[in-house]
């Protein structure tokens, strides 16, 4: 594995007096997709959110390309080279698509601006075709897809995204995620994932990390993982019989 573009060493982040994730430590190599897996409630939206600067940790650090971003400003973040496609997509609703695509682009003052955005335009053609209509109006998928390449128009080194299936038709989720790949294999943009849908995940990523009660129990490469009885069973909804046939419903995890 090349040298990691983003580091997160053991960090610890708190709702108020609850803790959220407990000593959660994670890499992402440039060019790599990295998936988080984990029931709702394990921890997967505070790990994006501390690593985007909406959560501050307790302690621990995050690193990204070769720098401490650790408590820095979520706008600060962004500019750094850190994009955040939130769960539920958090588009602006009023704006048209045109100008939800723009304001990706607050921060730069370059000329390729109108080459990306014609490239987000080949990612996802609805979005030229609706560019006048106000972003609220859009469906669900076309919202996702809005908010992925409003990401993009910042000019990322690391996407990160949560949850980019939620609420989506399965023909949908298949068609963003083959873009996401795209996305990666030609603009080199390493990407965190977090996703419900463990099996497109782990077919999508190279590198994955089990989340459960706020605490990594396992890494792996995502080939391996597929092969681990224990993700198949308790992830991918693959049932093992027992010695007479039936089923091994209170298994317990290996790594209890």
């Amino acid at each position: 594995m090349s040298a990691p573009i983003l580091s997160v060493e053991g960090i610890e982040t708190f709702y108020g007096p609850i803790q959220a994730i407990r000593g959660v430590s994670l890499e992402v190599a440039a060019g790599q997709i990295v998936t988080v897996l984990g029931a709702n409630g394990a921890g997967k939206t505070t790990v994006l959110r501390t690593v985007s600067g909406v959560l501050k940790p307790e302690r621990g650090r995050v690193r990204f390309a070769g720098h401490d971003i650790t408590g820095f400003s979520p706008d600060k973040v962004m500019r750094a080279g850190i994009c955040h496609v939130p769960e539920g997509r958090e588009i602006f609703p009023l704006l048209t698509v045109r100008e939800n695509l723009m304001m990706g682009a607050f921060t730069r003052h370059d000329p390729e601006i109108a080459r990306d955005l014609a490239k987000c335009h080949e990612y996802f053609p609805v979005l030229a075709e609706r560019a006048d209509q106000r972003a609220g109006l859009l469906s669900g998928g076309q919202q996702q897809m809005l908010a992925i390449s409003r990401a993009l128009m910042g000019r990322p080194k690391l996407l990160l995204l949560d949850e980019p299936s939620l609420g989506l038709a399965p023909l949908l989720v298949s068609q963003i995620f083959g873009i996401i790949r795209r996305i990666n294999r030609e603009q080199g943009v390493a990407i965190l994932l977090v996703e419900q849908n463990a099996h497109i995940a782990l077919e999508t990523a190279d590198h994955g990390y089990i989340l459960e009660v706020g605490r990594i129990v396992l890494h792996d490469s995502c080939a391996r993982l597929l092969e681990t009885q224990d993700i198949q069973e308790f992830y991918l909804g693959h049932k093992t019989e027992g010695a007479r046939g039936g089923h091994r419903w209170r298994r317990k995890k290996l790594w209890r």
